[in-house]
């Protein structure tokens, strides 16, 4: 079960017609395209993708591009709309936290009776076997297994925080924590919960119906149905992301960033187009799948004088043409066109962009179908970007939403 119906607010105006999962990512990919490669990857064919809020694009990218076929009935990637299936007993209520969201499409999984029930975010970029978190889960006998990350402590409060036994058994949990603690012998680091679930069924039903029933509860995984675990003293364990291992990859697994603000969407697309970068697009015993759109090759043409068409450190898709432009430490998406004498670096630039002729754009991000006039500068006079109407943030990023007409 996929949790893909956020809003992702604080990705707004990439989010402003787009669920956060549905938010291109990579040059070629969306989002929701990694965690739906890390169940196919690790053998997890039964997929349920639960979408709310704007996911008209993410609704036409699973039914247009991930499809298994008609033949094997328990292979299917399939949406599931918030659509009120418990109305009886609730009212009229779409999905009130993660764990309502689930509640309500319980039976689907009673469709299958599984042993076991991965709940997993639609909105994080990363790799992993699941099936040697099952294995793990399995092991422990477990009721609830919670991947685990270690964050530094100056970040530990946008997340939740554990404590675990030395075997990993989680003995505290604090969501959001304003002082969260620590991991014992190392006082600048604590272990965060990553927001991924595997559940054995029957105390998913049990704890989820227990939640249902509590006028109190905001209905949240973290918030609530996680503390009730560990208050009703069912085995809840920690399951450390760094074990995890992938084929064809060498050393601890430690890729994970949850891209739900503008800068870290920017410098997790920035941390792609390193020389060796850590988080590797390019491993062929773990491929990411996504669209296929049967774009043409990228082209990069004119070599004459300070003409000429050239991409340094950068990741292009199909169909980007560079011609005479210079782009550096960047993400092209499909079909982006940078003409003569023009400069993008440390940007991002989605599909059908367009940059005229002597353009200067700099840690900028780009949403599509833009078409930026001949001798533009962005990102060098950010109160011109602010007025310009660009979300210009924290970090210095500019923004330019999705259709801008300048």
């Amino acid at each position: 079960m996929i949790l893909a119906g956020g809003q992702g607010s604080r990705l707004y105006p990439l989010t402003a017609k787009r669920a956060k999962p549905a938010v291109p990512f990579g040059a070629k990919y969306r989002i929701i395209d990694f965690v739906l490669n890390n169940f196919v990857n690790s053998g997890i064919y039964s997929i349920y993708v639960l979408t709310q809020f704007k996911a008209q694009s993410l609704t036409e990218h699973i039914q247009r591009y991930w499809r298994f076929g008609a033949f094997l009935e328990d292979h299917f990637i399939l949406l599931v709309p918030a659509q009120m299936y418990r109305y009886e007993e609730l009212g009229p209520v779409w999905y009130r936290g993660t764990a309502d969201a689930i509640y309500q499409n319980l039976h689907l999984v009673q469709n299958h009776a599984p042993e076991a029930v991965a709940v997993f975010g639609g909105d994080h970029i990363f790799k992993m076997n699941i099936m040697h978190m099952v294995e793990y889960h399995l092991e422990k006998r477990a009721d609830v297994t919670i991947a685990a990350y270690p964050v530094p402590l100056a970040e530990a409060s946008r997340f939740g925080v554990l404590q675990v036994d030395p075997e990993w058994r989680i003995t505290e949990f604090q969501e959001k924590p304003k002082e969260p603690r620590p991991i014992p012998n190392r006082p600048d680091w604590a272990l965060a919960s990553m927001g991924n679930y595997i559940f054995r069924t029957e105390a998913l039903f049990e704890l989820l119906e227990a939640d249902a029933k509590d006028t109190t509860s905001s209905h949240d995984f973290g918030k609530d149905v996680i503390p009730r675990a560990l208050k009703e003293g069912y085995r809840v364990y920690a399951y450390d992301f760094r074990r995890n291992p992938i084929p064809g990859q060498e050393g601890e697994n430690t890729y994970w960033r949850d891209v739900g603000t503008l800068d870290a969407y920017f410098e997790a697309s920035m941390d792609l187009v390193k020389v060796v970068p850590e988080f590797d697009l390019f491993n062929p015993e773990w491929p990411l799948r996504t669209a296929n759109l049967f774009s043409p090759p990228a082209k990069f043409v004119h070599e004459t004088g300070e003409r000429v068409g050239r991409a340094l450190n950068s990741l292009l898709a199909g169909g980007v043409i560079v011609s005479g432009g210079t782009v550096r430490e960047s993400v092209l998406f499909r079909r982006v066109r940078v003409n003569s004498y023009s400069l993008v670096e440390r940007s991002v630039l989605f599909d059908d962009v367009e940059v005229g002729r002597y353009c200067r754009i700099r840690n900028a991000i780009i949403d599509k179908n833009v078409k930026i006039p001949p001798h533009t500068e962005i990102g060098y006079d950010l109160e011109q970007d602010r007025a310009r109407g660009f979300t210009v943030t924290p970090e210095g990023v500019v923004v330019v939403p999705k259709g801008y007409r300048f």
